[in-house]
């Protein structure tokens, strides 16, 4: 099932729910290759985080992803950051920068740009950051949880609740999330106009 995302720009993006299967990208990364996720042959799962490099919520939580990543990648769940703003908006998100962020914060995951938009109205973002937890059945993708990375952006030693984290080690239990989803906290993505 689909929910409608209703962006500040006015545009209505379709979006997935907990549940659907997420359709696969070919997107390009700060190392100059492209990325899908068929390319994680032996992962359990995703975590896609829609992030950038300007927005203050982001660079809050960067170190975070980079700790989740270090955690849960070797578990089967490697985080992939997708910037989905438009440059032309946001020039300190172009694709030379983010390869400067990158290089500057040691990013040990794929960084890519949606450089045409195309995938994340596919999702449903609607911020940066934004979490889609995917779950790999079979040979598809499927939502598990959708939203926030924690419960505090300001403060990663003040988090009561950490919903993410959560979330993966749920899915590695084999349980499902409780919650499956939470309010993405961050600043609006920068939409083409």
């Amino acid at each position: 099932m689909l929910f409608v995302a209703l962006f500040s720009t006015g545009l209505v993006a379709q979006g997935y729910e907990v549940g659907d299967v997420a359709t696969d990208f070919h997107l390009l990364n700060v190392d100059g290759n492209h990325v899908s996720m068929s390319d994680y042959e032996d992962a359990k799962g995703i975590v896609l985080i829609f992030s950038c490099n300007h927005c203050p919520y982001v660079v809050a939580y960067e170190d975070r992803m980079i700790e989740l990543h270090k955690a849960y990648a070797p578990k089967g769940f490697p985080v992939i950051a997708v910037n989905p703003n438009d440059t032309i908006a946001e020039p300190r998100d172009s694709y030379t920068k983010m390869i400067e962020r990158a290089e500057e914060k040691n990013f040990p995951f794929a960084y890519l740009i949606d450089a045409d938009q195309t995938i994340y109205p596919q999702y449903g973002a609607t911020r940066t950051p934004h979490v889609f937890l995917l779950e790999k059945v079979g040979e598809e993708f499927v939502v598990a949880y959708i939203g926030a990375i924690d419960d505090n952006y300001r403060d990663a030693d003040a988090v009561e609740t950490p919903y993410l984290a959560n979330a993966i080690d749920a899915l590695l239990a084999g349980e499902t999330p409780d919650p499956t989803f939470t309010r993405a906290i961050g600043c609006t993505i920068k939409v083409r106009q």
